[in-house]
């Protein structure tokens, strides 16, 4: 069975293990799932967590937004906030991530459901008992969806309180006093040298420049291309200059096809991303340098060799304040399971880094990590993975360092 078939596959059937397998037998950081989802969950986990100053986790199943709160037990509390249906206007497959305004509000979007059936931008606010949604902005109301469609990462903000991100072209949500406009920011042609496929969330640096990924396009890998990292500032005429940073060649060296998350920018500007391909064998963790004549330097921090070390990151990295990054792969690891892992790289001598398995899923303990995962202030970990768990449906996890 191909690899890629098997996300779906997990989704029904998982591998047990026993809890002896699972126990942990050294020392080192420790792994917990917080909650495994269930088929009457709506589950299938595909975006990142959010945490509120109470420690809380926010998400998305395919079919809901829920809370994860701890209790003093040292157990979780599953809350769902808003339930989609589909179809409907109120969209449905909310599989991105969530962010909060500073008035405590979630916004979010969905792949599918809306008006026209290409998802939405939504707006959670917190009410007595209940969350209620808003939609901000339902796709592709224009011919050929050329306003883009099916979001499958979520939005960030800048702020003024606006929304951006990707959904096949860069858009920015526009918060006035009429109400939310959608701005196409860039349309991805795929032609002469630039991107295709753009479904990577983006990034904002404090010039309020926007950063990202696409798919596909570029240069490298002939014809369609391997993707690229690009930029796109606002210019004083209200339009943005579209730069492409780095364009991915799978010669061996180079990485190819970025991933689905979100690039990360580190205090010295510097950017870090992975792709589920390229390098030596299966994928890369990749850093930009911008010099001083305001080119990019792409240097590779570190080469997936597959196997028990992992196998095509689905995810970009976080770093902590020590500038260690973490990720996740959503392949290899245990060979009994090929369910991907958790891993750190802490910058070690002479610009190296060093290369860590914080944990191997096994599939009862979940299977098949594709989105970023989340720090807190403790540098505890927080991640979901699609699929695995008791009843095969995901799971949220914590590793405790």
């Amino acid at each position: 069975m191909p690899k890629r078939s098997q996300i779906a596959a997990f989704s029904g059937v998982f591998i047990v293990i026993t809890s002896l397998v699972l126990a942990q037998v050294h020392a080192g950081p420790r792994f917990k799932v917080l909650h495994a989802f269930g088929k009457t969950e709506d589950a299938g986990l595909w975006g990142s967590l959010t945490l509120d100053a109470s420690g809380n986790l926010y998400g998305t199943t395919m079919g809901s937004v829920f809370r994860l709160a701890p209790q003093p037990d040292g157990m979780w509390k599953l809350t769902t906030l808003h339930q989609f249906h589909y179809p409907g206007k109120g969209g449905a497959a909310p599989n991105g991530g969530l962010i909060f305004d500073p008035a405590g509000n979630l916004y979010g979007t969905t792949a599918t459901g809306g008006v026209h059936d290409k998802g939405v931008i939504f707006e959670l606010t917190p009410g007595p008992g209940a969350w209620k949604e808003t939609v901000l902005y339902s796709f592709c109301p224009k011919p050929g969806c050329k306003d883009g469609g099916a979001p499958s990462s979520g939005v960030v903000m800048d702020g003024s309180g606006n929304l951006y991100g990707a959904a096949g072209v860069a858009y920015e949500l526009a918060r006035g006093n009429d109400g939310w406009k959608e701005f196409v920011l860039h349309h991805f042609a795929g032609k002469n040298g630039d991107g295709n496929d753009a479904k990577a969330g983006v990034i904002l640096d404090a010039s309020g420049n926007v950063y990202g990924t696409t798919l596909a396009g570029g240069i490298g890998c002939a014809y369609e291309g391997c993707g690229l990292v690009y930029e796109l500032t606002p210019q004083p005429d209200g339009k943005w200059k579209d730069a492409i940073l780095h364009s991915f060649n799978n010669n061996g060296v180079d990485g190819a096809t970025p991933n689905g998350g979100a690039l990360l920018m580190d205090a010295s500007r510097n950017l870090y991303g992975a792709t589920e391909g390229g390098g030596c064998c299966d994928g890369v963790v990749y850093k930009l340098t911008r010099a001083e004549d305001g080119h990019w330097k792409e240097t590779i921090v570190y080469e997936f060799p597959g196997g028990k070390d992992g196998e095509e990151p689905g995810a970009g990295v976080v770093m902590d304040a020590a500038r260690n990054l973490y990720g996740t792969t959503i392949y290899g690891g245990d060979p009994d399971c090929d369910c991907g892992v958790v891993y750190k790289l802490a910058p070690g001598a002479k610009g190296k880094w060093v290369y860590t398995v914080l944990h191997a899923f096994t599939g009862f303990d979940g299977a098949q990590p594709v989105a970023n995962v989340t720090l807190d202030r403790q540098g505890n970990i927080y991640g979901t993975t699609a699929t695995g768990g008791k009843q095969g449906y995901g799971v949220v996890f914590e590793i405790t360092p």
